[in-house]
Protein backbone atom coordinates (compact mmCIF):
# COMPACT_ATOMS: atom_id res chain seq x y z
CA UNK A 1 0.00 0.00 0.00
CA UNK A 2 1.21 3.58 -0.86
CA UNK A 3 0.57 6.82 -0.01
CA UNK A 4 -0.13 9.90 -1.80
CA UNK A 5 0.31 13.40 -0.15
CA UNK A 6 -1.61 16.81 -1.31
CA UNK A 7 1.04 19.51 -1.19
CA UNK A 8 -1.59 22.30 -0.49
CA UNK A 9 -3.41 21.01 2.07
CA UNK A 10 -1.17 18.19 3.32
CA UNK A 11 -3.85 15.55 3.96
CA UNK A 12 -2.81 12.03 3.43
CA UNK A 13 -4.54 9.35 1.72
CA UNK A 14 -3.40 5.20 1.63
CA UNK A 15 -3.63 3.69 -1.88
CA UNK A 16 -4.20 -0.14 -2.90
CA UNK A 17 -2.53 -2.02 -5.13
CA UNK A 18 -4.19 -1.23 -8.75
CA UNK A 19 -5.97 1.52 -7.31
CA UNK A 20 -6.01 4.92 -9.21
CA UNK A 21 -5.21 7.91 -7.21
CA UNK A 22 -8.42 9.31 -7.81
CA UNK A 23 -10.54 6.15 -6.67
CA UNK A 24 -8.09 6.00 -3.10
CA UNK A 25 -8.89 9.61 -2.56
CA UNK A 26 -13.05 9.29 -3.19
CA UNK A 27 -12.73 6.27 -1.22
CA UNK A 28 -10.77 8.26 1.56
CA UNK A 29 -13.46 11.31 1.56
CA UNK A 30 -11.34 13.95 -0.72
CA UNK A 31 -12.55 15.57 -3.71
CA UNK A 32 -10.35 16.20 -6.46
CA UNK A 33 -11.39 17.24 -9.65
CA UNK A 34 -12.77 14.69 -12.68
CA UNK A 35 -15.36 14.63 -15.78
CA UNK A 36 -15.10 11.42 -17.92
CA UNK A 37 -13.29 9.23 -15.62
CA UNK A 38 -11.25 7.56 -18.95
CA UNK A 39 -8.35 9.68 -19.56
CA UNK A 40 -9.74 12.08 -21.95
CA UNK A 41 -10.96 15.21 -20.65
CA UNK A 42 -7.98 16.59 -18.28
CA UNK A 43 -9.97 17.12 -15.87
CA UNK A 44 -8.16 15.76 -13.24
CA UNK A 45 -5.32 16.95 -14.00
CA UNK A 46 -2.51 17.24 -11.38
CA UNK A 47 1.07 17.90 -10.84
CA UNK A 48 3.50 14.83 -9.72
CA UNK A 49 6.06 16.50 -7.53
CA UNK A 50 7.45 13.21 -6.29
CA UNK A 51 7.20 9.61 -7.19
CA UNK A 52 6.29 7.22 -9.96
CA UNK A 53 2.69 6.36 -11.92
CA UNK A 54 1.81 4.04 -14.52
CA UNK A 55 -1.22 3.72 -16.79
CA UNK A 56 -2.30 0.17 -16.54
CA UNK A 57 -5.97 0.97 -17.65
CA UNK A 58 -6.73 3.70 -20.17
CA UNK A 59 -4.08 5.22 -21.85
CA UNK A 60 -3.57 9.04 -20.47
CA UNK A 61 -4.81 10.80 -23.76
CA UNK A 62 -5.54 14.52 -22.69
CA UNK A 63 -1.43 14.03 -21.57
CA UNK A 64 -0.68 14.53 -25.48
CA UNK A 65 1.45 17.29 -26.10
CA UNK A 66 2.00 18.27 -22.46
CA UNK A 67 5.51 18.64 -21.70
CA UNK A 68 7.35 15.78 -19.91
CA UNK A 69 9.26 18.71 -17.80
CA UNK A 70 5.58 19.66 -16.54
CA UNK A 71 5.54 16.63 -14.58
CA UNK A 72 1.75 15.94 -15.25
CA UNK A 73 -0.59 13.05 -13.83
CA UNK A 74 -4.18 12.18 -14.81
CA UNK A 75 -5.56 11.03 -11.21
CA UNK A 76 -8.19 9.13 -13.04
CA UNK A 77 -5.65 6.92 -14.48
CA UNK A 78 -2.51 7.23 -12.96
CA UNK A 79 -1.76 4.53 -10.37
CA UNK A 80 1.36 4.75 -8.35
CA UNK A 81 4.09 2.79 -8.16
CA UNK A 82 5.27 4.27 -4.57
CA UNK A 83 4.69 7.01 -2.73
CA UNK A 84 3.51 10.07 -4.28
CA UNK A 85 3.65 14.14 -3.84
CA UNK A 86 0.80 16.16 -6.00
CA UNK A 87 -0.28 18.95 -6.12
CA UNK A 88 -3.98 18.78 -7.50
CA UNK A 89 -7.17 21.13 -6.86
CA UNK A 90 -9.50 19.77 -4.14
CA UNK A 91 -12.90 20.60 -4.26
CA UNK A 92 -13.87 20.49 -0.63
CA UNK A 93 -17.62 21.86 -1.57
CA UNK A 94 -18.66 18.19 -2.74
CA UNK A 95 -16.99 15.91 -0.12
CA UNK A 96 -20.30 16.39 2.31
CA UNK A 97 -22.50 15.42 -0.37
CA UNK A 98 -22.79 11.54 -0.32
CA UNK A 99 -22.98 9.36 -3.86
CA UNK A 100 -25.56 6.63 -3.72
CA UNK A 101 -27.45 4.89 -6.19
CA UNK A 102 -31.10 5.08 -6.33
CA UNK A 103 -34.41 4.15 -8.74
CA UNK A 104 -36.36 7.13 -9.99
CA UNK A 105 -39.72 7.33 -11.96
CA UNK A 106 -40.04 9.29 -15.29
CA UNK A 107 -42.34 12.01 -15.01
CA UNK A 108 -42.40 13.52 -18.15
CA UNK A 109 -40.88 13.29 -21.18
CA UNK A 110 -40.19 16.03 -24.52
CA UNK A 111 -38.88 16.50 -27.69
CA UNK A 112 -36.40 19.42 -27.11
CA UNK A 113 -34.47 19.53 -30.43
CA UNK A 114 -34.94 16.71 -33.44
CA UNK A 115 -32.41 14.83 -31.69
CA UNK A 116 -32.85 15.71 -27.79
CA UNK A 117 -34.97 14.76 -25.14
CA UNK A 118 -35.57 16.16 -22.37
CA UNK A 119 -36.59 14.11 -19.53
CA UNK A 120 -37.86 14.53 -15.62
CA UNK A 121 -36.91 12.05 -13.15
CA UNK A 122 -38.32 12.15 -9.83
CA UNK A 123 -37.83 9.56 -6.67
CA UNK A 124 -39.04 6.12 -6.83
CA UNK A 125 -41.62 5.45 -4.00
CA UNK A 126 -39.75 4.80 -0.80
CA UNK A 127 -36.77 6.73 -1.93
CA UNK A 128 -35.17 9.84 -0.37
CA UNK A 129 -34.36 12.69 -3.12
CA UNK A 130 -31.30 13.28 -4.00
CA UNK A 131 -28.72 15.82 -3.21
CA UNK A 132 -25.82 17.31 -5.46
CA UNK A 133 -24.65 20.53 -6.25
CA UNK A 134 -25.33 22.48 -9.74
CA UNK A 135 -23.28 21.10 -12.60
CA UNK A 136 -22.92 17.73 -11.02
CA UNK A 137 -23.76 14.68 -13.30
CA UNK A 138 -25.50 11.05 -12.53
CA UNK A 139 -24.80 7.93 -14.45
CA UNK A 140 -27.73 5.61 -15.62
CA UNK A 141 -27.09 2.17 -13.84
CA UNK A 142 -27.73 -0.39 -17.11
CA UNK A 143 -29.15 -4.30 -16.58
CA UNK A 144 -25.17 -5.52 -18.19
CA UNK A 145 -23.54 -3.60 -15.20
CA UNK A 146 -22.42 -0.83 -18.09
CA UNK A 147 -23.23 2.86 -16.79
CA UNK A 148 -24.21 6.01 -19.16
CA UNK A 149 -22.91 9.49 -17.66
CA UNK A 150 -25.91 12.46 -18.17
CA UNK A 151 -25.32 15.87 -16.92
CA UNK A 152 -27.99 17.00 -14.49
CA UNK A 153 -29.53 20.64 -15.71
CA UNK A 154 -30.59 22.13 -13.20
CA UNK A 155 -30.13 22.14 -8.81
CA UNK A 156 -31.97 20.48 -6.43
CA UNK A 157 -35.86 21.25 -6.27
CA UNK A 158 -38.01 20.93 -3.55
CA UNK A 159 -39.94 18.36 -5.31
CA UNK A 160 -36.66 16.24 -5.54
CA UNK A 161 -37.13 16.16 -9.46
CA UNK A 162 -34.13 15.72 -11.54
CA UNK A 163 -34.24 17.39 -15.40
CA UNK A 164 -31.57 15.69 -17.74
CA UNK A 165 -30.75 16.42 -21.35
CA UNK A 166 -30.28 13.27 -23.45
CA UNK A 167 -28.89 13.84 -27.37
CA UNK A 168 -30.01 10.79 -29.24
CA UNK A 169 -26.79 9.65 -30.90
CA UNK A 170 -27.15 7.31 -34.13
CA UNK A 171 -26.42 3.47 -33.44
CA UNK A 172 -26.47 4.34 -29.45
CA UNK A 173 -28.33 1.26 -28.19
CA UNK A 174 -29.16 3.61 -24.87
CA UNK A 175 -29.67 6.91 -26.31
CA UNK A 176 -32.08 5.10 -29.22
CA UNK A 177 -33.64 3.40 -26.28
CA UNK A 178 -34.62 6.57 -24.32
CA UNK A 179 -36.02 8.23 -27.82
CA UNK A 180 -38.13 5.46 -29.02
CA UNK A 181 -38.97 3.05 -26.20
CA UNK A 182 -38.79 5.25 -23.06
CA UNK A 183 -42.11 6.14 -22.12
CA UNK A 184 -43.81 7.99 -18.70
CA UNK A 185 -43.86 5.84 -15.81
CA UNK A 186 -40.94 3.91 -16.65
CA UNK A 187 -38.24 3.30 -14.20
CA UNK A 188 -34.31 4.03 -13.89
CA UNK A 189 -31.48 3.26 -11.85
CA UNK A 190 -29.18 6.00 -10.96
CA UNK A 191 -26.19 6.37 -9.20
CA UNK A 192 -24.94 10.34 -8.02
CA UNK A 193 -24.02 12.97 -7.46
CA UNK A 194 -20.62 12.81 -9.70
CA UNK A 195 -18.38 15.05 -10.92
CA UNK A 196 -16.64 18.50 -10.12
CA UNK A 197 -17.82 20.41 -12.57
CA UNK A 198 -19.66 22.98 -10.03
CA UNK A 199 -19.87 26.59 -8.96
CA UNK A 200 -17.16 28.74 -7.39
CA UNK A 201 -18.50 31.00 -4.93
CA UNK A 202 -15.46 32.22 -3.39
CA UNK A 203 -14.52 34.69 -5.97
CA UNK A 204 -15.98 38.31 -7.33
CA UNK A 205 -14.09 38.17 -10.74
CA UNK A 206 -16.28 38.12 -14.24
CA UNK A 207 -17.03 34.70 -14.87
CA UNK A 208 -17.54 33.42 -18.74
CA UNK A 209 -19.66 29.97 -19.70
CA UNK A 210 -18.88 27.78 -22.51
CA UNK A 211 -21.10 25.07 -23.63
CA UNK A 212 -21.36 23.08 -26.78
CA UNK A 213 -24.84 21.49 -27.71
CA UNK A 214 -25.89 19.53 -24.78
CA UNK A 215 -23.08 20.67 -22.65
CA UNK A 216 -25.52 23.82 -22.19
CA UNK A 217 -27.17 21.39 -19.40
CA UNK A 218 -24.67 21.41 -16.43
CA UNK A 219 -23.98 25.45 -17.85
CA UNK A 220 -27.67 25.74 -17.12
CA UNK A 221 -27.74 24.59 -13.62
CA UNK A 222 -24.59 26.69 -12.75
CA UNK A 223 -25.82 29.97 -14.01
CA UNK A 224 -29.35 29.66 -12.60
CA UNK A 225 -27.52 28.75 -9.39
CA UNK A 226 -25.76 32.28 -9.56
CA UNK A 227 -28.61 33.38 -10.88
CA UNK A 228 -30.83 32.76 -7.63
CA UNK A 229 -28.03 33.68 -5.31
CA UNK A 230 -28.43 37.55 -7.15
CA UNK A 231 -25.11 37.82 -8.22
CA UNK A 232 -23.53 41.04 -9.05
CA UNK A 233 -20.76 39.46 -11.32
CA UNK A 234 -20.84 39.75 -14.85
CA UNK A 235 -21.72 36.87 -17.03
CA UNK A 236 -20.99 36.11 -20.63
CA UNK A 237 -22.91 32.63 -21.35
CA UNK A 238 -21.89 31.00 -25.31
CA UNK A 239 -23.25 28.74 -26.32
CA UNK A 240 -21.93 26.65 -29.55
CA UNK A 241 -23.97 24.47 -31.64
CA UNK A 242 -23.72 23.28 -35.68
CA UNK A 243 -27.36 24.49 -36.38
CA UNK A 244 -30.13 26.47 -34.72
CA UNK A 245 -31.94 23.55 -33.61
CA UNK A 246 -29.64 22.36 -31.49
CA UNK A 247 -30.09 25.73 -29.51
CA UNK A 248 -32.78 23.99 -28.12
CA UNK A 249 -33.67 26.43 -25.37
CA UNK A 250 -32.63 29.46 -27.06
CA UNK A 251 -35.69 31.22 -25.38
CA UNK A 252 -34.94 30.30 -21.88
CA UNK A 253 -31.55 31.54 -22.48
CA UNK A 254 -31.99 34.87 -23.78
CA UNK A 255 -34.81 35.24 -20.70
CA UNK A 256 -31.60 35.39 -18.46
CA UNK A 257 -30.20 38.48 -20.80
CA UNK A 258 -33.37 39.93 -20.33
CA UNK A 259 -34.29 39.75 -16.86
CA UNK A 260 -30.39 39.99 -15.82
CA UNK A 261 -28.99 43.21 -16.14
CA UNK A 262 -25.42 41.60 -15.80
CA UNK A 263 -25.77 38.94 -18.00
CA UNK A 264 -24.93 38.51 -21.64
CA UNK A 265 -25.63 35.51 -23.74
CA UNK A 266 -24.04 34.50 -27.14
CA UNK A 267 -25.16 31.68 -29.44
CA UNK A 268 -22.67 30.83 -32.14
CA UNK A 269 -23.65 28.25 -35.18
CA UNK A 270 -20.64 26.90 -36.74
CA UNK A 271 -22.52 26.27 -40.24
CA UNK A 272 -22.25 29.47 -42.10
CA UNK A 273 -25.38 28.65 -44.27
CA UNK A 274 -27.57 28.08 -41.09
CA UNK A 275 -25.94 31.25 -39.18
CA UNK A 276 -26.99 33.17 -42.16
CA UNK A 277 -30.33 32.15 -42.51
CA UNK A 278 -31.07 32.51 -38.90
CA UNK A 279 -29.13 35.92 -38.26
CA UNK A 280 -27.35 34.21 -35.39
CA UNK A 281 -23.14 34.57 -34.86
CA UNK A 282 -21.19 32.12 -37.01
CA UNK A 283 -18.17 31.08 -36.19
CA UNK A 284 -16.69 28.60 -33.61
CA UNK A 285 -17.79 28.83 -29.74
CA UNK A 286 -14.15 29.51 -28.52
CA UNK A 287 -13.71 31.46 -31.18
CA UNK A 288 -16.25 33.96 -30.16
CA UNK A 289 -14.93 34.02 -26.75
CA UNK A 290 -11.40 34.70 -27.91
CA UNK A 291 -12.37 37.76 -30.31
CA UNK A 292 -14.84 39.44 -27.32
CA UNK A 293 -12.36 38.82 -24.39
CA UNK A 294 -8.98 38.27 -25.82
CA UNK A 295 -7.28 38.94 -22.08
CA UNK A 296 -8.90 36.11 -20.11
CA UNK A 297 -6.67 36.96 -16.78
CA UNK A 298 -9.46 38.28 -14.93
CA UNK A 299 -12.24 36.20 -15.50
CA UNK A 300 -13.20 33.04 -14.58
CA UNK A 301 -14.08 30.24 -17.51
CA UNK A 302 -16.42 27.30 -16.78
CA UNK A 303 -16.87 25.08 -20.42
CA UNK A 304 -18.99 21.86 -21.02
CA UNK A 305 -19.38 20.16 -24.25
CA UNK A 306 -17.76 17.39 -26.27
CA UNK A 307 -13.56 16.48 -25.86
CA UNK A 308 -12.16 18.55 -29.10
CA UNK A 309 -14.24 21.77 -27.74
CA UNK A 310 -12.91 21.22 -24.45
CA UNK A 311 -9.38 20.25 -25.64
CA UNK A 312 -9.48 23.70 -27.94
CA UNK A 313 -10.83 25.78 -25.26
CA UNK A 314 -8.29 25.15 -22.60
CA UNK A 315 -5.07 25.44 -24.67
CA UNK A 316 -6.29 28.97 -26.50
CA UNK A 317 -7.63 30.33 -23.19
CA UNK A 318 -4.32 29.11 -21.31
CA UNK A 319 -2.63 30.98 -24.10
CA UNK A 320 -4.98 34.20 -23.45
CA UNK A 321 -3.66 35.06 -19.84
CA UNK A 322 -6.55 32.65 -18.02
CA UNK A 323 -4.73 31.03 -15.20
CA UNK A 324 -5.58 27.44 -15.47
CA UNK A 325 -6.77 27.01 -11.63
CA UNK A 326 -9.58 29.19 -13.21
CA UNK A 327 -10.75 27.19 -15.71
CA UNK A 328 -13.34 24.50 -14.49
CA UNK A 329 -14.80 21.88 -17.36
CA UNK A 330 -16.91 18.97 -18.07
CA UNK A 331 -16.43 16.98 -20.88
CA UNK A 332 -18.82 13.92 -21.30
CA UNK A 333 -19.04 12.80 -25.02
CA UNK A 334 -18.75 9.32 -24.18
CA UNK A 335 -18.97 6.65 -21.31
CA UNK A 336 -15.99 5.12 -19.68
CA UNK A 337 -16.56 1.78 -21.54
CA UNK A 338 -17.23 2.77 -24.94
CA UNK A 339 -14.32 5.11 -24.62
CA UNK A 340 -12.12 2.18 -23.54
CA UNK A 341 -12.78 0.19 -26.71
CA UNK A 342 -12.19 3.14 -29.30
CA UNK A 343 -9.10 3.66 -27.41
CA UNK A 344 -8.54 -0.45 -27.81
CA UNK A 345 -9.73 -0.13 -31.38
CA UNK A 346 -7.27 2.88 -32.23
CA UNK A 347 -4.48 1.08 -30.43
CA UNK A 348 -5.11 -2.01 -32.75
CA UNK A 349 -5.26 -0.08 -35.88
CA UNK A 350 -1.72 1.69 -34.44
CA UNK A 351 0.32 -2.07 -34.42
CA UNK A 352 -1.32 -3.62 -37.41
Amino acid sequence: MFTVTLKQSGRRFPVEPGETVLEAAQRAGIALPYSCRAGVCGSCKAILLEGQCQYPRNPPVALSGTSPAQHAVLLCQAVPCGDLLIAAREVTSVEDIARRRLEVVVTEKSALAPDVIGLRLEPAPGETRLNWLPGQYLDVLLEDGRRRPFSIAGGPRADGSIEMHVRHVAGGGFTSWVADGLRVGDRLRLEAPLGTFVPREDSERPMVFMAGGTGFAPVKAIVEHFLALGTRRPIEVYWGARNAADLYLLELARGWERSAHALRFHPVLSDPEQAAASGLRMGLVHEAVLEDLPDLSGHDVYMSGPPAMIDAGRKLFLDAGLPEERLYYDSFDYAPDVLAQILAGRAGLAHA
